[in-house]
Protein backbone atom coordinates (compact mmCIF):
# COMPACT_ATOMS: atom_id res chain seq x y z
CA UNK A 1 0.00 0.00 0.00
CA UNK A 2 1.36 3.43 -0.92
CA UNK A 3 1.24 5.79 2.04
CA UNK A 4 1.25 9.52 1.59
CA UNK A 5 4.34 11.22 3.05
CA UNK A 6 3.60 12.91 6.38
CA UNK A 7 4.90 16.23 5.04
CA UNK A 8 2.31 16.22 2.20
CA UNK A 9 -0.50 15.35 4.59
CA UNK A 10 0.53 18.13 7.00
CA UNK A 11 0.57 20.67 4.15
CA UNK A 12 -2.95 19.66 3.08
CA UNK A 13 -4.18 19.86 6.69
CA UNK A 14 -2.56 23.24 7.31
CA UNK A 15 -4.04 24.66 4.10
CA UNK A 16 -7.51 24.23 5.64
CA UNK A 17 -6.70 26.14 8.85
CA UNK A 18 -8.84 29.25 9.13
CA UNK A 19 -11.68 27.89 6.97
CA UNK A 20 -15.12 29.08 8.14
CA UNK A 21 -18.48 27.31 8.15
CA UNK A 22 -22.00 28.28 9.23
CA UNK A 23 -23.99 25.84 11.34
CA UNK A 24 -27.73 26.44 11.88
CA UNK A 25 -28.70 26.82 15.52
CA UNK A 26 -31.78 24.59 15.77
CA UNK A 27 -33.19 22.75 18.75
CA UNK A 28 -33.27 18.99 19.03
CA UNK A 29 -32.92 16.87 15.93
CA UNK A 30 -34.40 19.52 13.62
CA UNK A 31 -33.22 19.87 10.02
CA UNK A 32 -29.73 21.34 9.78
CA UNK A 33 -29.71 22.00 6.04
CA UNK A 34 -29.40 25.72 5.33
CA UNK A 35 -32.09 25.81 2.64
CA UNK A 36 -34.71 24.43 5.05
CA UNK A 37 -34.34 27.19 7.67
CA UNK A 38 -32.97 30.31 5.93
CA UNK A 39 -34.19 32.56 8.77
CA UNK A 40 -32.64 30.46 11.56
CA UNK A 41 -29.60 31.94 13.31
CA UNK A 42 -26.17 30.55 12.45
CA UNK A 43 -23.08 29.87 14.52
CA UNK A 44 -19.96 30.68 12.52
CA UNK A 45 -17.17 28.21 13.27
CA UNK A 46 -13.48 28.31 12.33
CA UNK A 47 -11.27 25.25 11.71
CA UNK A 48 -8.10 25.46 13.84
CA UNK A 49 -6.43 22.36 12.39
CA UNK A 50 -7.89 19.95 14.92
CA UNK A 51 -11.49 20.98 15.62
CA UNK A 52 -14.16 23.57 14.76
CA UNK A 53 -14.11 26.44 17.28
CA UNK A 54 -16.67 29.25 17.75
CA UNK A 55 -15.84 32.29 15.65
CA UNK A 56 -18.98 34.42 15.34
CA UNK A 57 -22.74 34.56 15.02
CA UNK A 58 -25.14 35.45 12.19
CA UNK A 59 -28.86 36.14 12.51
CA UNK A 60 -29.84 34.69 9.10
CA UNK A 61 -28.45 32.65 6.22
CA UNK A 62 -27.90 35.81 4.14
CA UNK A 63 -25.82 37.37 6.91
CA UNK A 64 -23.82 34.14 7.31
CA UNK A 65 -23.08 34.05 3.57
CA UNK A 66 -21.83 37.65 3.74
CA UNK A 67 -19.36 36.58 6.46
CA UNK A 68 -18.29 33.36 4.73
CA UNK A 69 -17.98 34.81 1.22
CA UNK A 70 -17.01 38.51 1.52
CA UNK A 71 -15.68 38.61 -2.05
CA UNK A 72 -19.18 37.85 -3.38
CA UNK A 73 -20.60 41.03 -1.82
CA UNK A 74 -17.93 43.28 -3.37
CA UNK A 75 -18.72 44.80 -6.77
CA UNK A 76 -16.70 43.29 -9.62
CA UNK A 77 -13.75 45.36 -10.85
CA UNK A 78 -14.48 47.69 -13.74
CA UNK A 79 -13.73 45.98 -17.02
CA UNK A 80 -12.52 47.87 -20.07
CA UNK A 81 -15.26 48.84 -22.50
CA UNK A 82 -14.96 46.77 -25.69
CA UNK A 83 -14.51 48.71 -28.91
CA UNK A 84 -17.43 48.55 -31.31
CA UNK A 85 -16.83 46.84 -34.62
CA UNK A 86 -15.38 49.23 -37.10
CA UNK A 87 -16.00 49.29 -40.80
CA UNK A 88 -13.79 47.05 -42.84
CA UNK A 89 -13.61 44.02 -45.04
CA UNK A 90 -12.34 41.30 -42.77
CA UNK A 91 -12.26 37.75 -44.08
CA UNK A 92 -15.67 37.00 -42.67
CA UNK A 93 -17.10 40.12 -44.36
CA UNK A 94 -15.85 39.51 -47.91
CA UNK A 95 -18.60 38.80 -50.38
CA UNK A 96 -18.73 35.23 -51.62
CA UNK A 97 -17.51 34.58 -55.15
CA UNK A 98 -20.40 33.79 -57.47
CA UNK A 99 -20.91 30.07 -58.05
CA UNK A 100 -21.30 28.65 -61.47
CA UNK A 101 -24.67 27.11 -62.34
CA UNK A 102 -23.29 23.57 -62.51
CA UNK A 103 -22.39 23.52 -58.82
CA UNK A 104 -18.78 24.55 -59.23
CA UNK A 105 -17.80 21.60 -61.45
CA UNK A 106 -16.44 22.66 -64.81
CA UNK A 107 -16.92 20.38 -67.78
CA UNK A 108 -13.95 19.64 -70.00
Amino acid sequence: MDDEPLRDWAERRDAKIGRLRAVPVVSGDGPRASHLNPDAPRAIERWNGHMWEPYGFAATLAEAKAILYPEASEPPPASPVPKPLGSGTGKHRKPQAPRSEDGGQAQR
